[in-house]
């Protein structure tokens, strides 16, 4: 049994599939499968139940799962004991974000952090808040801008930056508010609504914001991508609320919401208290380290503690 191969077992189960744990993995996905299957060979069972349209783990899976995640978690600790003696000459990060980030240029930051230390391999994944917090209790992200629901984030989680970020209603071009400049949600009871599927951070924002009021949406569509969402709003299918970066940079009309003005935070969060993967910790220093005020990137998110965009560091302890 090889590490490698337990890693592509659990890529596949973080990924939800062999397709999108290939590309994670940087790999073609005949190379991952026959990993995988070498792996089942080995232990003398199958751990996906591969007879439907989804990948399911069996009870050996179910029962391998835990394990492998501490094995290749021991892993990553070593490396990271070696790359904190070795100066950052190699290593890797592993950061996750929502994806509707908009607070933050992060490939920008990234591709600063990469000229620093061109060793280190980064390692990003897109997901939703609950799927990166797993992530990060089990070692397998580093760092992840989360949107969280509640106030304070879960037990073992600590955050290290927030950003507070303004909702607004986007339209298409020739709708009848996209000249309004503001609007109430009371008046948007008779619109149609194009949203991101449910457990998403953004949908459940939106989705308490017009509980909180009384709104009762009619959702005609809903999507996973949010350039498919600007696409459809766009298109005329229906009106939507997202941060207003993103509608700014569709070019579509962004309709400020009052009574109440909706808005989000943004948390840049890790394992509690501080990361121990070096490269992680380089990477943190870089993300809420003071900002160059000439600077290019977000300028309409609020920061509401430490972190970029001009943000501060927080207070020790």
């Amino acid at each position: 049994m090889e590490l490698r191969q337990l890693r592509h077992f659990v890529a596949v189960v973080t990924h939800g599939g062999f397709t999108a744990a290939a590309r994670a993995e940087l790999i073609v996905q005949s190379a991952l499968s026959a990993s995988v299957r070498n792996l089942e060979r080995e232990l003398g069972a199958e751990l996906f139940d591969r007879t439907g349209r989804r990948v399911v783990l069996t009870e050996a899976g179910r029962a391998l799962l835990p394990s492998a995640r501490s094995v290749l978690a021991g892993t990553e600790a070593a490396r990271d004991a070696v790359a904190a003696v070795a100066g950052l000459v190699t290593g890797r990060v592993r950061i996750g974000t929502i994806q509707t980030l908009t607070c933050v240029d992060l490939a920008a930051e990234l591709a600063s952090y990469h000229r620093r230390l061109p060793g280190v391999q980064i390692s990003l994944r897109e997901a939703t808040t609950p799927e990166l917090v797993a992530g990060l209790r089990t070692g397998e992200l580093d760092l992840a801008y989360l949107a969280p629901d509640a106030a304070e984030l879960p037990d073992g989680i600590a955050g290290f930056a927030t950003w507070h970020e303004d909702l607004v209603l986007i339209t298409a071009p020739g709708h009848r508010l996209a000249t309004a400049g503001r609007t109430l949600i009371k008046d948007l009871a008779d619109e149609p609504f194009v949203d991101f599927r449910a457990g998403t951070g953004l949908e459940t924002a939106v989705r308490r914001l017009a509980a909180h009021c009384g709104l009762e949406r009619r959702i005609t569509c809903d999507v996973t991508q949010i350039r498919l969402l600007v696409d459809l709003v766009r298109a005329g299918i229906g009106v939507a609320i997202v941060p207003r970066r993103i509608g700014a940079d569709a070019g579509l009309p962004c309709v400020s919401i009052r009574q109440p003005e909706p808005g989000r935070t943004v948390v840049l969060a890790g394992r509690a208290p501080r990361p121990r993967n070096p490269a992680a910790e380089a990477l943190l220093e870089r993300l809420t380290g003071p900002r160059d005020p000439l600077a290019p990137g977000p300028r309409d998110a609020a920061p509401a503690a430490a972190g970029r965009p001009g943000g501060r560091r927080p207070p020790a302890g």
